[in-house]
């Protein structure tokens, strides 16, 4: 797509104005409706009015987990069932790749996203007898970094092990700080010359199993809605659909704040061969 054709971004008071051109909304979940800690209630009620309004509203997130997982822990944020229709899960993209992999796999991510695995027929090993390698994310992303990890990798890509990567973000906000995710063992494994497969936004897989879920609505009444840049807008631009980027997101500071204008914000996405159709700070 050839950005420099794009009009620059308007800024928007409420998703409401534009929900009248689209039948579909794939929205991402951290750092657009929580942030990890706590739900964002004005994105809460925005969501689920675009759904009384008629449109599908389909939560697809870097997660690597199954969307049961990930619907389990929005309960636990008391996140309305009311404000999405479904949600899709780069975990759920990632158990394509992995089928088509086999076994036997190295797990490379926390005991919390083990539920991944349920029900694949995978068989998880240890490192040296992998013949494949999955990362979900750390081990402990509270205290380690990538970097603790630079021998691990080392020996994983001298075997010329295949990665998957179920979570292409590099970090994350939880709360008022930034974590590691799995993205950034991916980055540092290819560095070395390994070879890795990603099933996340912005890569295809993720969209494909989303519009499968919204059942033949065309790409031009679908609109997108995402804090990162990298992942939500990126992969909207490649999909072919319009996006609103969250400004105040985990590209807040970087973006100018709240009160940048919009032709700044779209020379910067230019930059990155990117482009937004909205902006809005915070979904609302």
């Amino acid at each position: 797509m050839d950005m420099s054709t794009k009009s620059p971004a308007r800024r928007i008071d409420s998703l409401g104005d534009v929900t009248g051109g689209y039948d579909a909304i794939f929205c991402d979940v951290w750092g657009v409706v929580h942030d990890g800690l706590t739900k964002k209630r004005p994105a809460e009620a925005a969501l689920a009015a675009a759904r009384q309004a008629g449109l599908k509203v389909v939560l697809l997130t870097n997660a690597p987990r199954p969307a049961a997982a990930v619907a389990a822990q929005l309960d636990t944020l008391d996140f309305s069932r009311d404000a999405y229709d479904a949600i899709v899960t780069s975990g759920d993209a990632t158990v394509a790749l992995l089928d088509e992999l086999g076994g036997p796999i190295f797990h490379v991510g926390p005991a919390r996203d083990f539920d991944l695995f349920e029900g694949t027929g995978l068989e998880k090993v240890d490192e040296a007898d992998a013949h494949a390698v999955v990362t979900t994310g750390l081990f402990d992303d509270d205290t380690e970094t990538p970097a603790d990890y630079a021998d691990m990798l080392a020996r994983l890509a001298a075997r010329s092990l295949p990665m998957v990567c179920a979570n292409p973000d590099i970090v994350v906000n939880r709360g008022d700080r930034l974590v590691f995710c799995a993205g950034a063992l991916g980055r540092d494994y290819a560095a070395l010359g390994g070879t890795v497969r990603l099933a996340g936004k912005p890569h295809q897989p993720i969209y494909d199993l989303a519009a499968r879920v919204i059942g033949g609505i065309d790409r031009s009444r679908i609109l997108a809605i995402g804090d990162g840049l990298m992942t939500d807008i990126a992969g909207a631009n490649r999909f072919g659909i319009d996006v609103l980027l969250i400004t105040e997101g985990i590209h807040g500071a970087e973006l100018g704040g709240p009160d940048a204008a919009s032709h700044t914000i779209a020379a910067m996405l230019a930059e990155k061969g990117l482009a937004a159709n909205y902006l809005m700070a915070d979904l609302q």
